[in-house]
């Protein structure tokens, strides 16, 4: 796969001299159109993260229900509805059909002609003649060869016929199930210090969710599409000399490329405004809008060259972070499927991280939080314990030792408390021992202090008995 990015071999020497192209989104195409389920997966979970769409909306967007669009239930503008269904009821080969490869290469000749004659004044503004627009619609109907550039007909003629064009496609350009997440789109704002939403528009999260949104189209809607845009691109750069700017040209594409079909300015209402700014926004920012987002390529690329099957920006996002390969094996595996090498390779780190951890913990000073930790160990022994590679020794008898250093070594790394003296000099406690002897027993931690303890207690043992014997003879006496 490497080589189809890297190289072409070409054995025509007049092709060897032309610069090679590199497509960046190569890799996104060819998921697309290879595995259309998994592509759509991908792309439409991160148009969720980005805008809230409702599950009634994001069963519209991927196809599951039929849209519910505005002024389905209105009765007011009924008949100028019924007027325009009439108009679009005589379907020829172009004009009036669904949009078709063969309908664009018709049209893209209208496109053609329009960026040599930008500077006409109120360019899709001002009508053209209608016997001329009448006989170029239907020389491309039939398919016959147009030299537009023979003088017949005027850039308002060709201007027009390309918006009549789009007006009789059978649903937008933009199609009637991303209606709704347009709507949502507009409505992206930036937030305040506090985390309040603003009337900013966030311009980077409405370019993001454009170009998703713009990949899941029918491919030959986002190929007309982008002939468009750029054609109104270049149109608002010479508004100097044809008076149309970006929102003036919205004003004129927004109800052929945007509105739901059928509809009228009555049913979209407090919509209206919204749906031209949305078409200026992508008029002038055109040259952005069909380029797949960076983590986009990254997953197309890493599913066919890659373990990762496919997954969010966020995964990407930590990807990216200086943290990264001490976090990877713990960070969220969602949307993804890992193979048994992976597990294996995660399982290991995150013993290896866990051993880390215990050491760590070794190597506090005495507190009370450190205590905290420890108890938590004990409580969880089986998911805290080091690998099978930390050397466990047979169990054996062993001094028991009530300091917090040798409580950290038994229950932490597993290592038993290395003891100076054998088990013959620990002295059980006695029962006529005094609570002071006791205490002091309980309060010694190393060999030394035991060896102290023990002297200790012995004589006070000895000063007892000579109490005793004492007694007994002045009893007598």
């Amino acid at each position: 796969s490497d080589a189809i990015c890297n190289f072409v071999i070409c054995n025509d020497s007049s092709l060897r001299s032309q610069p090679i192209i590199f497509n960046p989104d190569f890799f996104v195409e060819k998921l697309r159109h290879e595995k259309p389920e998994v592509f759509t997966e991908l792309v439409v979970s991160n148009i969720t993260r980005l805008i809230d769409l409702p599950g009634a909306e994001l069963a519209q967007l991927m196809g599951e229900e039929d849209p519910k669009l505005p002024g389905g239930n209105s009765t007011a503008s009924g008949f100028l509805r019924s007027l325009m269904s009439l108009k679009r009821k005589e379907k020829g080969v172009v004009f009036g059909s669904p949009l078709t490869e063969e309908g664009i290469a018709q049209v893209s000749q209208l496109i053609e002609y329009l960026h040599k004659n930008l500077r006409a004044e109120g360019l899709f503004r001002v009508p053209g003649n209608s016997i001329r627009q009448q006989i170029l619609k239907d020389a491309l109907n039939s398919g016959t060869d147009i030299d537009l550039d023979s003088g017949e007909f005027h850039s308002n003629d060709v201007a027009t016929l390309l918006k009549m064009f789009l007006g009789e496609l059978p649903e937008p350009l933009l199609t009637h199930k991303h209606f709704h997440a347009h709507l949502k789109i507009a409505d992206l704002t930036l937030f305040d210090e506090k985390g309040n939403k603003t009337s900013t528009p966030d311009k980077e999260r409405q370019i993001e969710a454009l170009q998703l949104l713009f990949l899941i189209l029918p491919a030959p809607n986002r190929s007309l599409l982008k002939l468009l845009l750029d054609l109104l691109y270049q149109t608002a750069k010479k508004q100097d000399k044809n008076k149309m700017s970006a929102h003036n040209l919205a004003l004129m594409f927004a109800p052929h490329i945007l509105w739901p079909r059928n509809v009228t300015a009555n049913d979209l209402q407090e919509n209206i405004t919204k749906l031209n700014n949305g078409v200026t926004f992508m008029i002038k920012h055109s040259q952005k809008l069909f380029k797949a987002p960076t983590y986009i390529r990254e997953c197309a690329r890493l599913h066919y060259l890659g373990s990762r099957a496919h997954a969010s920006k966020d995964d990407l996002d930590l990807l990216t972070s200086p943290s990264s390969k001490e976090l990877q094996p713990l960070k969220s595996q969602k949307r993804s499927r890992l193979d048994p090498c992976h597990q294996e390779e995660t399982q290991q780190r995150t013993e290896e991280a866990l051993k880390e951890l215990f050491r760590h913990v070794h190597n506090m000073p005495d507190s009370a939080k450190k205590k905290k930790l420890i108890r938590q160990f004990n409580k969880h022994p089986t998911a805290l314990t080091p690998g099978s590679d930390v050397p466990t020794p047979p169990a054996q008898r062993r001094t028991r030792s009530r300091s917090f250093s040798g409580l950290i070594k038994r229950k932490v790394l597993g290592t038993p408390v290395i003891m100076e003296r054998k088990s013959r000099d620990v002295t059980p406690e006695p029962e006529g021992a005094s609570k002071e002897n006791i205490h002091l027993l309980q309060k010694c931690g190393s060999p030394a202090h035991v060896s102290q303890a023990k002297l200790k207690f012995l004589e006070g043992r000895k000063e007892d008995s000579c109490r005793r014997v004492r007694a007994r003879l002045l009893s007598k006496e």
